[in-house]
C-alpha cells in the first residue's frame, strides 16, 4: 500500500511549493528498507534506501530520515545556514547509523544511500550520496541532476558499458559512496534554483532501475496532481517487475496566489 503524507506548501519569494511523498514494498522484498521524510511548513524533502539485510538497511534509512527531520525542524535565516543543515544530516546521520552497527554485530554492514533538498526563498540546496537519485522537470523536459555513485556509473564515464548495458549489468547495484559504511563521508551538495512549473523527484533505485528515464518524464509532465502522479510512478515500478522496495518524493513549485 502506498503510505501518504498530505500536500502543504511553503510561500517565500514568490514560490508555493508543493510537497508529497509515497513508498511501497514492491512485489519481490519481504520487507520495505526504504525511507522518506518531508516537512511542508521548511521545503525539505529526504529519501533514503537501506542496505544491509536482515532489518539492517530499514533501521540505516530510517536513522537518515529521522536526522533530516530533526535538522530542519526549525526555520532558518540563511541560505548558508540551509547548506549547513543539509551537511549536518549527512554528518550526523553516518555517525549515528555507525553508532548502532557498532552496538549490533549482526548489523556491521549497514548503511543507505541518501538525498537530501531543502528550498531557501527559490533556491534549493541538495544533498546526494549513493544511487538513489533527484530529477528536474522543467518545460516538458526530465533531467537527472545527480550522479549516481556507482560500479556502473564509473564504467559508463570509461565507456567500457553503454547505459543501456548498465540497466542489466551483473554488477549494477555495487555502490561505491553510501551513509554509514565508513567514518568519513564525501557528500555531494548541488544547488539550483526552482522556477514556477517545476517539479522535483527524489526517487530510490526501485523506480529508476525497473522505468526508464522516459516513463517517469510521461508521468511527471502529466496534468494530474502530484498524489496521483506519485501513485502512477509506484504503479509503473510494480507492472514492471517491482524487484525491490519503490519511494518517491515529489515537489512541485508554483508561483505564490
Amino acid at each position: 500500500m502506498l503510505a501518504r503524507i498530505p500536500r502543504d506548501g511553503i510561500n517565500r519569494n514568490m514560490l508555493k511549493l508543493c510537497l508529497f511523498a509515497a513508498t511501497d514494498i514492491g512485489l519481490r522484498r519481504s520487507e520495505n528498507e526504504d525511507s522518506y521524510a518531508i516537512l511542508p511548513d521548511q521545503g525539505m524533502l529526504a529519501v533514503a534506501d537501506g542496505m544491509g539485510g536482515a532489518a539492517a538497511g530499514e533501521v540505516a534509512s530510517r536513522i537518515f530520515t529521522d536526522t533530516a527531520l530533526e535538522a530542519f525542524s526549525t526555520p532558518r535565516s540563511t541560505e548558508d545556514e540551509t547548506v549547513a543543515r543539509v551537511q549536518e544530516t549527512f554528518r550526523l546521520a553516518n555517525d549515528r547509523i555507525r553508532g548502532y552497527a557498532s552496538g549490533n554485530p549482526r548489523f556491521t554492514d549497514m548503511g543507505c544511500t541518501a538525498e537530501v533538498m531543502a528550498f531557501y526563498g527559490d533556491q534549493f540546496i541538495l544533498g546526494h550520496v549513493g544511487d538513489s537519485r533527484v530529477y528536474l522537470l522543467r518545460r516538458g523536459r526530465l533531467k537527472q541532476l545527480t550522479r549516481d555513485h556507482s560500479l556502473v556509473q564509473e564504467q559508463i564515464e570509461q565507456g567500457l558499458v553503454t547505459s543501456e548495458q548498465a540497466r542489466t549489468h551483473s554488477l549494477r547495484n555495487v555502490i561505491l559512496r553510501a551513509v554509514g559504511t565508513s567514518e568519513s563521508l564525501a557528500v555531494d551538495i548541488l544547488r539550483g534554483k526552482g522556477l514556477p512549473g517545476d517539479i522535483l523527484l527524489l526517487s530510490s533505485d526501485g523506480l529508476h532501475d525497473m522505468i526508464r528515464d522516459e516513463q517517469i518524464c510521461d508521468i511527471v509532465a502529466s496534468q494530474n496532481g502530484i498524489q496521483a502522479k506519485a501513485a502512477q510512478l509506484v504503479e509503473a515500478a510494480r507492472s514492471a517487475g517491482g524487484y525491490d522496495n519503490i519511494t518517491v518524493a515529489l515537489c512541485e513549485v508554483l508561483a505564490a496566489e
